[in-house]
């Protein structure tokens, strides 16, 4: 039988044959049986997903397609004769595998420190009497007793309840607590049953006794739970781009290493042998060794970028998948809103008062054509105020922490109505001493309404009454306008249902305010019933609520669809508060379709994809619904960002791209389906996110194009060795190649990692997976402009050195200080030509100028190290033999420094002229 089934029994049931279903009682279980069903059911806790083994998270670092590669490379070097080549490219990759482990296991222990736990403790009757038990002890039959403020530990039925409200957000993504009582009806939606209470939700108020029917892993809570931790997990954007980046330059390198073996043998004759280990000394100078721990320490740098912009990235490559999103499925509750309900409107017969702030803090005023105004300036405002404060079971706690969220013990509603009053100016305690409470009759969800008597004056009781407009309108018959009552007349009542019905379109939720007085000598407080307290009322007015957007939301939407992301809203909430949020925050137009659970239910798959393409909410949805929904996107070509805080959005985060889960208000299920958790909860900081995600993929293809470039020059020499049969001697050595994929080219490449995004990249729509690390123009710009012109200047600096040395009236010097001299200079040029190169890759379009030459200190420590780098190995005894250097002449070193400047100013004029004619156009 389906959990569903199973929940439908213990609701319908006579509460008598539940007990009898779980061989309990009203009296609970006995020690003894306790202690056998925990043996017999497990412990009441949540399991964590299986964790991988240290181990294979440690070797997954150094077994990557690139990490594959480079252990191939140094293999390679070590064959053809240099064992220092290959143990500094094996080095490369223990160091790379090394900084990744440690970087996500930072991470890791960042998440956990965030996870809250389930309920400690709950209050047990067992062997008839009460007793605190650890949660994680309860065991099915158990009965338990529930007050305000508890955690629910398990899927239970109420025996008894006392004006129970229960906050379910965590479950449903409802933003308003469902009221429990012990009268079966099957609400709507998940979980709506009245009867029924869920583990890892909340008593907002009231009491209540309930008996255990699912713990664990069997409640709906585990159930999702499990749901989410059976899905795999699927490679980023990220990892298959560099796979396919690896294939491809590994494609290259082996066709120029067989090139270079078949010209070796026919143009220079040398034996197969010599020739096969030149061929792999090229094999490995155009395999970018230093890209891997270039695009992680990139990586690394968008990771603490984003934890400054409080987004903590438990996986490194999602920082790069963040960046092409195309969709965004965002819960409503928490993420968009406040999840604070809110008073913004007071409405009476006489006036509209407009309250302004938001949130559980008084930080607003009430107001009347914008002046402001205290509840004892006018009548009905004074009396209005009065019913809300004095009838209220709720108090707020300010935050102890600066910043930090209110304590609501209680119910929403009430705490809104309880921050109304404070801006109106009324002291509760005060005048509670004054016209103290003597009686309450409690909310409960067939009247809806809750009433206080309190004393009024020495011969009389008020009686004050709030609730649900529709169940307490039809109580009044008399009406207060400006002080004075009056009949209630049927031009009132369809005046103030108008009203209602205006503010429940703009996804308003309404509560009137009531009241009566009556003579002491004719009523007996502890004897007055329901009916005799709520007839014959006075209407006083309406308060009207709602829970507010996040103020920066409306600034992040608009970048999203500058940015061209698509946002859906995926909540559990109703269809008319759902499309209210989305039309005000400007997510959607009023002409967006909304769709219930119900509906999405009944529409087939191609339908839904559909629907998809257009403005579309979806509302009162399942958990199970929401997975739908983000895999129907994937399966449109999306590349989905889910958000979530609760249990329900755990299995939707989990299979999207990117799940982003809230910090502060989510629950472990869904932190730990997520990659991304945001410390704030707040949605502005996935905008910020994501424009470092595209920040850090535009950067890896500039470093990309920087590595590349440095390939062309490296190749120079030796295709030039190879074509003249040997006549010119080699101009570079592998080690001095080395010198530059390992050690010049390598800091610079890292401050391009950290390259500020460009201004307009959140104008720009997100790249499409058909779009390519390795594109024609990143290789026409790395080999044929950047790389040509570096690879003429080195060449040309290596044959003027043998010029001022009598070439070419004698031969080019083949050893000795000249040929040091030579290639210590082509080793030279192609540092300080990738010096302008690294400025030049910074932008694409646009002048470095204008963007700060020296606004990115990163690539100037990298400039300053690549240069004292190259001086260190032509100065030092030992290195200069190694490297195959020696010292420079200062005429050298002024030719050097002057290098880069010609050529950041050529290529500044290629930017203008070209970026001037796609202006144009």
């Amino acid at each position: 039988m389906d959990e569903k089934k199973i929940r439908e029994l213990y609701a319908g049931d006579d509460i008598t044959k539940v007990f009898t279903n779980l061989h309990s009682s009203a009296n609970g279980l006995s020690s003894e049986e306790a202690a056998k069903r925990l043996k017999k059911y497990g412990p009441n806790a949540i399991k964590k997903s299986e964790e991988k083994s240290q181990w294979k998270t440690f070797f997954k670092n150094f077994i990557s397609t690139m990490a594959i590669l480079l252990w191939i490379s140094g293999a390679i070097a070590m064959m053809s004769g240099t064992l220092e080549l290959g143990i500094a490219i094996w080095m490369v990759n223990i160091i790379n595998g090394l900084f990744s482990f440690w970087q996500e296991r930072a991470a890791k222990r960042a998440t956990d420190a965030l996870n809250n736990m389930l309920p400690t403790y709950v209050l047990v009757i067992r062997d008839g009497k009460k007793m605190q038990v650890d949660s994680k002890d309860l065991v099915p039959g158990d009965v338990f007793l529930l007050q305000a403020g508890n955690s629910i530990p398990a899927d239970s039925r109420l025996i008894s309840a006392s004006s129970m409200q229960v906050d379910q957000s965590a479950l449903t993504g409802e933003s308003v607590p469902e009221s429990k009582t012990t009268k079966y009806d099957p609400g709507e939606g998940s979980y709506a049953e009245s009867n029924l209470i869920y583990s890892g939700t909340t008593v907002g108020a009231g009491t209540g006794r309930a008996i255990a029917f699912a713990t664990g892993m069997k409640t709906e809570f585990g159930r999702i739970a499990n749901l989410t931790q059976k899905q795999g997990k699927t490679e980023s954007p990220l990892t298959r781009e560099l796979d396919r980046l690896t294939k491809q330059l590994s494609i290259i390198a082996v066709s120029i290493g067989v090139v270079f073996l078949v010209c070796a043998i026919f143009f220079v004759k040398y034996p197969f042998a010599k020739a096969f280990i030149f061929s792999l000394g090229m094999v490995v100078a155009f395999i970018p060794e230093g890209l891997l721990p270039t695009v992680t320490l990139s990586l690394a740098q968008g990771v603490r970028r984003m934890a400054k912009k409080h987004a903590l990235v438990k996986e490194l490559n999602s920082v790069e998948t963040l960046g092409e999103t195309t969709v965004i499925c965002s819960d409503k509750t928490g993420t968009l809103t406040q999840n604070q309900m809110t008073i913004h409107y007071i409405w009476t017969p006489k006036h509209e008062y407009h309250v302004t702030g938001n949130g559980y803090v008084n930080n607003g005023q009430i107001e009347l054509n914008n002046k402001q105004l205290w509840y004892e300036e006018n009548p009905d405002l004074h009396k209005l105020v009065q019913i809300s404060a004095l009838n209220n079971d709720t108090t707020v706690q300010p935050s102890k922490v600066k910043g930090g969220k209110p304590k609501i013990l209680g119910t929403p509603t009430e705490a809104s109505l309880i921050i109304m009053a404070e801006k109106a100016g009324f002291e509760k305690q005060k005048v509670l001493v004054k016209y103290p409470r003597l009686r309450e009759l409690p909310f409960d969800s067939d009247r809806k309404r809750m009433t206080t008597i309190h004393r009024w004056n020495d011969t009389q009781y008020i009686i004050l009454t709030k609730g649900a407009f529709s169940d307490t309108i039809k109580q009044c018959d008399q009406i207060q306008v400006d002080g004075k009552v009056r009949k209630m007349t049927k031009e009132d009542s369809d005046r103030a249902k108008q009203v209602n019905a205006d503010y429940a379109a703009k996804g308003l939720r309404s509560m009137a305010m009531a009241y009566k007085v009556v003579e002491r000598k004719d009523t007996d407080v502890s004897k007055l019933t329901i009916d005799q307290a709520e007839s014959h009322l006075i209407f006083v007015g309406l308060t009207t609520m709602s829970d507010p957007p996040r103020p920066e939301i409306y600034n992040a939407v608009r970048r999203c669809h500058e940015a061209k992301i698509k946002i859906i809203m995926v909540t559990g909430d109703s269809k008319l508060t759902a499309k209210s949020v989305a039309v005000q925050i400007g997510l959607t137009s009023k002409k967006a379709r909304v769709i219930s659970g119900n509906e999405l239910n009944n529409m087939s798959d191609a339908e839904l994809r559909q629907a998809l393409k257009g403005e579309v909410i979806f509302a009162r949805v399942a958990p199970e619904q929401k997975y739908k929904v983000v895999k129907t996107l994937q399966e449109n070509g999306e590349v989905v960002a889910s958000t979530g805080d609760g249990v329900n959005d755990a299995p939707a985060l989990k299979r999207a791209d990117i799940g982003i889960a809230m910090g502060m208000t989510g629950t472990d299920v869904a932190k730990d389906a997520a990659n991304i958790v945001l410390t704030d909860d707040n949605f502005a900081s996935i905008v910020a996110a994501i424009e470092e995600g595209r920040a850090v993929y535009s950067n890896i293809r500039k470093f990309l194009t920087y590595i590349l470039t440095s390939n062309v020059p490296e190749a120079f020499p030796s295709i030039l060795f190879l074509f003249s049969g040997g006549l010119i001697p080699l101009p570079m050595t592998v080690m001095q190649i080395l010198t530059v994929d390992l050690g010049t080219d390598m800091l610079p490449a890292l401050g391009l990692g950290a390259e500020a995004a460009d201004p307009d990249v959140m104008k720009q729509a997100p790249r499409k997976r058909s779009e390519h690390l390795l594109t024609k123009s990143v290789i026409s710009k790395a080999f044929l402009w950047y790389g040509l012109l570096s690879s003429i200047i080195s060449i040309g600096a290596y044959f003027f050195v043998n010029y001022q040395n009598g070439w070419p009236s004698v031969p080019l010097a083949a050893s000795g200080r000249v040929y040091m001299r030579a290639t210590t200079m082509v080793l030279g040029a192609i540092v300080f030509t990738q010096v302008a190169n690294v400025i030049n890759c910074r932008t694409n379009k646009v002048s470095v100028f204008k963007k700060g030459l020296f606004s990115n200190k990163n690539i100037w420590y990298g400039i300053i190290f690549e240069i004292l780098l190259f001086l260190v190995l032509t100065v030092t005894p030992g290195l200069q033999e190694l490297f195959n250097t020696t010292n420079l002449m200062a005429s050298d070193w002024i030719f050097l420094f002057c290098l880069p400047i010609p050529l950041v100013l050529l290529d500044e004029a290629r930017k203008w002229l070209f970026y001037h004619k796609a202006y144009k156009k």
